[in-house]
């Protein structure tokens, strides 16, 4: 807790096909507190998948949405939570998780190699960023983001050819050696 207010026990980074949304449940489930995605709390603003977002209003609404809902999960989620792959583009996203960081708040950064994202995210039904050539746009998306996300984490754990049970227990590892 900070400033009166509580600190997600752990935020979650990283590409699509990272497994932050399957990782985030397990972590949070061990836990045992709450899971928060950020693109659901976009969903729920907007009143529509994220996919319509993009089509419907541009990559820049969508964008000032998940800006405002990872403010809103940082300021108030004390369990886990993830966020939406491109949410780190935001400077004032980034220097917001710098800060809650800062405080005490582990970012962990859940790596993972375009192929194997490739693999998980199959032909991205529903990615508006990945439409077209998925492996293309995953390579040149990793590519851009993983500085950012690197920039923003206390902490990387590699996720290829893992599976999401051992991808949470390294997470978990992780959260009890920052508390011993």
């Amino acid at each position: 807790m900070t400033g009166g207010r509580a600190l997600p026990r752990v935020v979650l980074v990283g590409a699509p096909g990272a497994g932050k949304s399957t990782v985030g449940r397990l972590v949070a489930g061990r836990l045992r507190v709450s899971y928060r995605d950020t693109d659901d709390d976009v969903v729920a603003v907007a009143g529509k998948p994220v996919a319509d977002i993009f089509v419907d209003d541009g990559e820049g609404a969508f964008r000032a949405l998940e800006r405002d809902a990872v403010a809103s999960a940082l300021a108030e989620w004390p369990g886990v939570l993830s966020l939406g792959g491109g949410a780190v583009l935001d400077q004032q996203t980034r220097k917001l998780l710098r800060s809650v960081a800062a405080d005490g708040c582990p970012i962990v950064y859940l790596a993972v190699s375009a192929g194997e994202a490739y693999k998980r995210v199959g032909m991205a039904r529903g990615r508006p960023l990945l439409l077209g050539a998925p492996r293309a746009q995953l390579t040149a998306l990793l590519r851009a983001r993983a500085p950012l996300y690197a920039e923003v984490a206390t902490a990387a754990v590699d996720t290829d050819e893992k599976e999401p049970g051992k991808v949470a227990e390294e997470v978990l590892a992780l959260l009890a050696g920052r508390q011993a």
